[in-house]
């Protein structure tokens, strides 16, 4: 099994110990500590966010000096050890500080991603993102099921004890990373696994291309909040599950679209396949709108496939941008855009439903991904000479 297999497969264990909990704490306060107001649980979830955005940053300037898989090992351990500890916790002022010291930790697995592709030669970098994309992706949707499984036969509060169990799993599989894949300190990576040194870095160009993510993560993710409401308005099928399939399609069309790139001789030119996504999404996203089922699940079809394209294409783009010395620093301040985007996107989605309705934010997103269609080209030329 080689190294960049075993990176990849402890991001998965991560993503699904760590999403075990996330569509459970309403029930977890409720049953824990009392049933405090709603608005706590949504308060507590935002800053969780606000947290893994504001240390990643630290975790990402500590890997320029202790290789990243070094700095797992201690930060599962104490992520573990902390997740563990909230089995124990009634008190919920001692419960938010333990748990957002315990997000401090769990962040540091983010790591991964940058030291993944600092291991990929550059032509392999759309495919490897699209990989992890994919990963995780279908991680949390898996997470979420997992934990709904356990607490068929479990107490809501035995879960952190699971989630500590894949913290320490993690943490064996770094230590055993050490031992047998890493180079010694100085020595040089193997052959197959030498990146392709990028010697540009065109930081202003990887600012811009952050105000373009912080755009498309809003415009993008503006549906998502009522999504699965608006569908049960206008559906024949208005089931809770069947809202929950049609909300997961874009996932579904995520792995038929690594399939067809894995098969794909010729990936295109990223900035190209950008600006067609964006236009596709936009399409997609406007179909929706018109409360037709059959126009929705199309669009779902459409947006899975777009979606996929711009988000992989994006990354890639940043790590063309960047360097693999910086890969880890730079990806930490495309994140940070991300999480607004993200952030921004659920509280605007509210703002639309409860002013205009709920197909507004079909008809905000289109208008958006055509702005962000238009914005990119400007914001995010091709550098013509390296900077740092």
């Amino acid at each position: 099994m080689t190294l960049r297999t075993c990176l990849i497969m402890m991001t998965a264990l991560a993503v699904i110990t760590d999403n075990l909990i996330i569509p459970f704490y309403p029930q977890y306060f409720a049953e824990r500590f009392d049933n405090p107001p709603e608005q706590h649980v949504g308060l507590y979830l935002a800053v969780v966010s606000l947290v893994v955005m504001a240390v990643f940053p630290l975790w990402a300037r500590l890997a320029k000096r202790v290789h990243p898989v070094r700095i797992l090992i201690s930060a599962q351990l104490m992520a573990g050890s902390l997740t563990a500890a909230c089995y124990f916790i009634d008190s919920l002022p001692l419960f938010w500080v333990v748990s957002l010291l315990m997000v401090v930790f769990k962040g540091s697995y983010l790591l991964m991603y940058p030291y993944v592709m600092s291991l990929q030669q550059q032509d392999n970098h759309t495919q490897t993102i699209g990989t992890l994309s994919v990963v995780v992706h279908f991680g949390a949707i898996l997470g979420a099921a997992l934990g709904g499984l356990i607490l068929q036969i479990m107490n809501i509060g035995d879960v952190f004890l699971v989630m500590a169990a894949g913290d320490f799993i993690q943490m064996a599989i770094c230590m055993h990373l050490v031992r047998g894949y890493l180079p010694a300190p100085g020595e040089q990576p193997a052959s197959d696994e030498a990146p392709v040194k990028n010697e540009a870095r065109s930081l202003p160009a990887i600012y811009r291309l952050c105000l373009v993510m912080l755009l498309f993560y809003f415009v993008g993710y503006v549906t998502r909040p009522f999504f699965a409401v608006y569908w049960q308005q206008v559906a024949h099928w208005n089931s809770e599950m069947a809202a929950g399939f049609v909300y997961a399609l874009p996932g579904a069309v995520a792995v038929l679209a690594l399939w067809w790139g894995r098969r794909a001789t010729k990936q295109g030119n990223t900035r190209d396949g950008i600006l067609a996504g964006l236009l596709l999404g936009a399409a997609a996203t406007f179909i929706q709108g018109f409360g037709d089922q059959w126009l929705i699940l199309l669009g779902r079809v459409l947006f899975g496939w777009a979606l996929y394209q711009v988000t992989v294409r994006l990354d890639a783009l940043l790590f063309e941008l960047s360097s693999p010395e910086h890969y880890a620093v730079d990806f930490s301040k495309i994140n940070i855009f991300q999480c607004l985007g993200n952030m921004g996107s659920a509280y605007g989605a509210g703002l639309l439903v409860s002013h205009y309705g709920q197909a507004m934010p079909f008809w905000v997103g289109a208008a958006g991904l055509l702005l962000t269609a238009a914005l990119f080209p400007v914001l995010v030329r091709k550098p013509r000479w390296p900077e740092s």
